[in-house]
């Protein structure tokens, strides 16, 4: 690689490294120890192929300032775990985004296709959701109680159920990410044709409203959740794939980090899904706008510690062109 490219490839996260100098007594020790690697990985690289270059010298100076905020870093207390929800977790989000935006890209792809093929064929839902799923349900819009599957067994066992088995799915899927995309992307894709379907089948009988109102209680949160899960495992196998200036070892690592981290942030989302789900959802007669304040309220999470937060963590601003510059690499690629 010409010394030329190298720089433009990685002056941006160099500049960002530097920006971060300042703050080194802010930083979580796991963030400090990612500039590590990161800025080393770019040294080796410089010194193997430059190594008279005065970017080669550059990178030595800036590892060995990086190598003191690393080592010289005090014990982290409580603050540590604050750290890293508020700064580490965001910034890892802000590094997966091109893998994020592909696995929600897919999913609301997928909801499309569920959506068009339950308008499409009626008899759609039974073969994706399950004939005697649909009879039940169908006899529940009849007696005025749309939603009356989730006011069925007892709380505290379907809260376990749920939580253990969306967790479950969840890791299965980001453990696909080591092997292939088409194990992701299966996944996605088949849990967005049930999503559209699913809610579709509610509106076409009449009940669309009442279906959200109750759905979306927990559904918000999950439904996230499973995007991210999605988004995580699709980073842990771009690591291997597509290693970059890194070796394909060290850029799996890295890789497989970011994608745990996105597995760890989702997990108590589940875990509160789990609850609504077995609580809260089965309760069709609360207020309208209690339920519609829970929706809101989980959404509104969502996008800010998502979206909003990770953007203000890497020091940017959100904008029409940063989506559209970032559809475009995806694109290219």
């Amino acid at each position: 690689m010409k010394e030329a490219v190298f720089v433009k490839r990685n002056e941006k996260k160099w500049k960002l490294i530097e920006n971060n100098l300042g703050r080194m007594d802010k930083l979580a020790v796991d963030e400090l120890a990612d500039l590590y690697t990161e800025v080393t990985s770019d040294l080796s690289f410089a010194q193997s192929h430059y190594p008279e270059s005065r970017i080669t010298e550059y990178l030595n100076n800036l590892a060995a300032k990086v190598h003191t905020g690393v080592y010289g870093k005090r014990k982290e207390t409580a603050r540590g775990f604050l750290s890293f929800w508020t700064e580490t977790m965001p910034r890892t989000v802000w590094e997966s985004r091109k893998a994020l935006l592909v696995s929600f890209s897919v999913f609301v792809l997928s909801v499309l296709i569920g959506v068009l093929s339950e308008l499409n064929d009626p008899t759609f839902s039974s073969q994706v959701l399950g004939s005697g799923y649909v009879e039940m349900t169908l006899e529940n819009i009849a007696k005025g109680k749309p939603t009356d599957v989730y006011d069925s067994g007892n709380e505290l066992d379907m809260f376990l159920g749920i939580t253990i088995n969306n967790v479950r799915v969840a890791f299965n899927c980001f453990m696909c990410g080591i092997f292939t995309f088409f194990g992701t992307g299966y996944f996605l894709l088949r849990n967005g044709v049930m999503l559209g379907s699913f809610q579709t089948f509610f509106f076409t009988h009449g009940v669309g409203i009442e279906s959200m109102l109750a759905i979306w209680i927990h559904g918000t949160l999950e439904i996230s959740s499973l995007v991210i899960a999605g988004g995580a495992s699709i980073e842990l196998g771009r690591g291997w794939l597509l290693p970059g200036t890194y070796s394909r070892k060290k850029s799996f690592v890295n890789s497989a980090l970011r994608g745990v981290r996105l597995m760890i942030s989702v997990t108590p989302l589940f875990v509160i899904a789990g609850f609504l789900e077995g609580f809260v959802t089965r309760h069709a007669e609360w207020p309208n706008v209690v339920r519609l304040f829970i929706i809101l309220a989980s959404l509104a999470f969502i996008i800010y510690y998502y979206v909003v937060l990770p953007v203000k963590v890497s020091g940017r601003k959100i904008d029409a062109s940063m989506f559209k510059n970032l559809f475009s690499k995806i694109w290219r690629r």
